[in-house]
């Protein structure tokens, strides 16, 4: 099965070349090293622990747990991949004095992740959340490494979509020495999938463990773009194709019944591909815009919308907004996190399809602690979408009460660094 999981991915690729090829910025960043040639990296007596994210939101997440790693087993030498480019980026910047290197995992044949485990050797992989990369697994296991998921997640479509292969999944999830999932849900349907129960723990959400971060870059946004309470800002972070034109026609909704303190939205789309696309729609508008790429110029403070066109800044966005929106769930693709933004306490609104964060999204609302639109038909979302941001944006008592109950969410589940790493330790300690 392996064998025949390796000619599918082979026929992929081939199949996907034309589309690596003409978006070459997005999809071949990394390639020598996807393909197993890696960064210089000499061995010594210290034991290799390997983190593996996805992209920008598991690289996020894992920041608490390897800074408490590093802290608690200081005879480690961290490395961690990221299989985006985004991720990468972000990776680099906030594990930069923590990680001895960051790279791009590799292709899942077997022999660009032999090249991978030759190099680092590692005696333990940690994987975050659903990254299950069939043939990396065996091969790891084969070494001898300890492998364990952590902070894993799996959806009912997921399930559903491995249960067509379930025994080749058994065999695969035989191999991971550990699956700490975020939730009793998560771990059943793990189970669900054959792997031995002994081995399935739950911890609770890591991303609960982020801390506020109101940093430099912070101020200076507040000061280049002259943020302030008479002009509320709207974030509506991490959209996706064709949420951007939905919020638009919102936004001037909004704005043009906000006869008192006129907002301003900053539209921060999710890939970073689609950023001319979102420019040109705001130009439709007729509304001034800026860019964050630009050149810093007076118009900034002055105009109606942002355009965030950057890579791994829009946390530092959070404690500017007076309200955001988390894209992605105004369309089936599932939602964006909704924990960063309720970290720094504001008042957020999600779209209907928030299937990737059930559980997390079902205790924000049993809590009061966020809005959700109900599932409408393309043309209701405008106008039920403008109805509740003003509705927001009038009341301050219901806007300061939203984001103190979504704090209070976020303080009432810390804890899974801690028993992750609890978990951990037995074997880690074992490794050194």
């Amino acid at each position: 099965m392996f064998q025949i999981y390796s000619f599918l991915l082979t026929v992929g690729f081939i199949f996907m070349s034309p589309i690596f090829l003409l978006k070459r910025a997005k999809y071949a960043a990394g390639f020598w090293q996807r393909m197993g040639y890696l960064p210089e990296f000499t061995q010594n007596e210290n034991p290799v622990l390997w983190i593996h994210c996805v992209s920008v939101g598991e690289t996020n997440a894992a920041k608490p747990l390897i800074e408490e790693l590093k802290k608690q087993f200081p005879n480690y030498r961290i490395v961690v991949s990221t299989t985006t480019k985004t991720g990468q980026e972000l990776a680099e910047n906030i594990f930069k004095t923590i990680a001895e290197k960051v790279f791009y995992f590799p292709f899942d044949w077997k022999f660009t992740v032999n090249r991978a485990l030759k190099h680092f050797k590692p005696k333990a992989v940690l994987i975050m959340e659903t990254e299950l990369w069939f043939n990396f697994i065996r091969e790891a296991n084969k070494n001898g490494v300890f492998i364990a998921l952590v902070n894993g997640r799996l959806s009912e479509k997921s399930v559903r979509n491995y249960s067509f292969v379930k025994s080749f999944i058994e065999r695969v999830l035989r191999r991971l020495d550990l699956a700490l999932m975020q939730s009793q849900a998560d771990a059943k349907r793990i189970l669900q999938l054959g792997i031995r129960p002994s081995k399935v723990k739950v911890t609770g959400n890591i991303k609960f463990d982020q801390k506020p971060e109101t940093n430099d870059l912070t101020e200076i946004f507040r000061e280049r773009f002259a943020v302030n309470e008479d002009a509320p800002l709207i974030v509506a972070a991490s959209t996706h194709a064709p949420e951007e034109k939905w919020i638009l026609d919102v936004f001037k909704q909004v704005f043009k019944n906000s006869p008192e303190k006129l907002p301003r939205l900053m539209l921060v789309p999710r890939h970073p591909e689609r950023f001319e696309e979102v420019a040109n729609l705001i130009k439709e508008t007729g509304f001034s815009f800026v860019r964050r790429s630009q050149s810093e110029s007076e118009r900034d403070k002055t105009a109606e919308i942002i355009l965030l066109d950057s890579i791994g800044e829009l946390r530092a966005v959070y404690p500017l907004a007076e309200m955001v929106f988390v894209g992605g769930s105004l369309i089936p693709h599932g939602g964006q996190s909704v924990l960063e933004p309720a970290l720094n306490g504001k008042a957020i609104v999600t779209g209907f399809y928030t299937m990737n964060f059930t559980a997390v999204v079902k205790e924000f609302l049993e809590k009061n602690a966020l809005v959700q639109l109900p599932k409408l038909e393309e043309n209701e979302i405008s106008d039920k979408f403008a109805e509740e941001l003003s509705k927001i944006l009038k009341d301050d008592d219901l806007r300061r009460k939203l984001g103190e109950n979504a704090f209070e969410v976020m303080n009432k589940n810390r804890g899974a660094t801690e028993k992750t790493l609890e978990y951990l330790k037995h074997f880690l300690d074992s490794k050194v």
